[in-house]
This record gives C-alpha cells, sequence and structure tokens, in this order.
C-alpha cells in the first residue's frame, strides 16, 4: 500500500514538475519577443543572455517567493543547464532594472485588456525598508517623508505604500508606489486611471475625497464608491 502510494505521489510531482517547465518556457517566449520588439542589444559572445537573466528574476517572484538562489538551482537543472553565479546574476539584474520595468509594464497593460470588467477594488498595503528601532541606520531613505502610519494595524513604518487596483477577483491591473506619508486619499490626484467608462471603483472609507469622486466621473466616466462613515454629507448609493 505504501509503494503505490509512493508511486502515485511520484507521478504527481513529475506533473507539477513538467506544469512548471512548461510555464517557464512561456515566459521566456514572451521576454524574448518583448526584447527584440524593443530591439534590445547585448553581446554576441554572452553565455546568459539578457531575456534568461529576465525569465530567471520573474521565475523567482512567481515560483519561489522571491528567492533567486532557488530559481537559479532550479533553472540550472530543468531549463538553460547553465547559469550565472548568484553574484553575478544579481549584478545583470540591476543594469536592467529599466528594460524589467518596462517588460513589466507591457505586459500589465496586455493583461489588464484581457481581464476588462466594469467592477474594481482599490487598496493599499505599507512597505517596510527596516524596522522602527533601525530608522536612523537606514540607507535605502533618509528623509521624513517615508515615515507612515499603518491603520489596520495601528502602528508606524517606514519606507513605501504600493496602491494596488484589482479585478474583483483580485487581479491586479494598476499599482503606483509612493512615500509613506502619503495619504490614499490625496494618491488618487496623481495614478493615471486606464478603467473603462462607467466601471466602478470600490475603496474603504479612506478614499473619500468628494474633489476627486467627481472629477474621475466627469473627465473619465469612473464611479469611485467608498466606504463612507455615518458623519459624512454624501451616503452610501444602495446597490
Amino acid at each position: 500500500m505504501e509503494q503505490d502510494e509512493f508511486v502515485i505521489l511520484k507521478c504527481e510531482l513529475q506533473k507539477r514538475s513538467k506544469m512548471l517547465q512548461d510555464k517557464v518556457i512561456a515566459i521566456y517566449c514572451l521576454v524574448d519577443d518583448l526584447l527584440k520588439e524593443m530591439n534590445h542589444k547585448e553581446h554576441n559572445h554572452r553565455k546568459f543572455s539578457d531575456g534568461q537573466v529576465i525569465t530567471t528574476a520573474l521565475v523567482s517572484a512567481l515560483c519561489f517567493s522571491g528567492n533567486q538562489t532557488m530559481a537559479l538551482c532550479y533553472m540550472d537543472s530543468h531549463i538553460f543547464g547553465k547559469v550565472l553565479k548568484k553574484s553575478g546574476f544579481t549584478k545583470r539584474l540591476y543594469r536592467l532594472k529599466e528594460v524589467v520595468m518596462f517588460i513589466l509594464l507591457r505586459i500589465g497593460r496586455v493583461f489588464k485588456y484581457l481581464h476588462c470588467e466594469m467592477e474594481y477594488i482599490i487598496d493599499s498595503f505599507p512597505v517596510k525598508a527596516c524596522h522602527n528601532i533601525r530608522i536612523s541606520r537606514c540607507r535605502l531613505f533618509r528623509e521624513e517623508k517615508y515615515r507612515g502610519w499603518n491603520a489596520s494595524k495601528r502602528e508606524n513604518f517606514y519606507g513605501v505604500k504600493v496602491q494596488l487596483v484589482t479585478t474583483a477577483e483580485g487581479i491586479p491591473v494598476e499599482m503606483y508606489l509612493v512615500e509613506g506619508v502619503e495619504h490614499d486619499s490625496q494618491i488618487l490626484k496623481r495614478m493615471y486611471h486606464d478603467l473603462p467608462p462607467e466601471s466602478e471603483l470600490y475603496g474603504d472609507s479612506a478614499y473619500t475625497n468628494y474633489e476627486i469622486e467627481d472629477m474621475l466621473f466627469e473627465t473619465e466616466q469612473v464611479r469611485l464608491m467608498t466606504s463612507r462613515k455615518k458623519n459624512l454629507k454624501r451616503k452610501d448609493i444602495p446597490s
């Protein structure tokens, strides 16, 4: 009985490995096509191309929780055969940061139009640069504008905020990075909302701003639906 269970588990693991391998190959083909479209140039004698570096970084984020060492080991044993060492990979990826950002924006825009809907959700979450006790030694950020407040945990943090717009099913379609001190309602003024006309954008009470609400509806025909407090003049629209 135990032998049968082992065989079934082994077959299942092989099946999952094959599915992951197909997914990685698809990502590499997409990245390679985008680099050719950008007319990206690199040295002809490189054994590990920029497309392979970017693919490994994406696979690290998607499949290995951002662990680049594990992603490099997987690529070495299943996909490319020979990869860079961790230090060399990190340096190459850093030099490609602008290319990676452009590719992510292009993929995100295509993904967004493939999942066009009429209901979207906006929310934010903090990304800490360090623990509060280490703020004075932080080298990544140096200014007070990165000191913010996390209302859900009722604590201060030092870093940035991520403003994320998703579909009703949770598929991200837009992202915006701001300093930690920025209030959610003020960020809406600077965000570029490329949402379908007559769609609805849902948010919590932190996004309550009558001026922005009217502006979005008049200029983009997007209705901002916030969870209003009881003492506000404008009440929730009944569903």
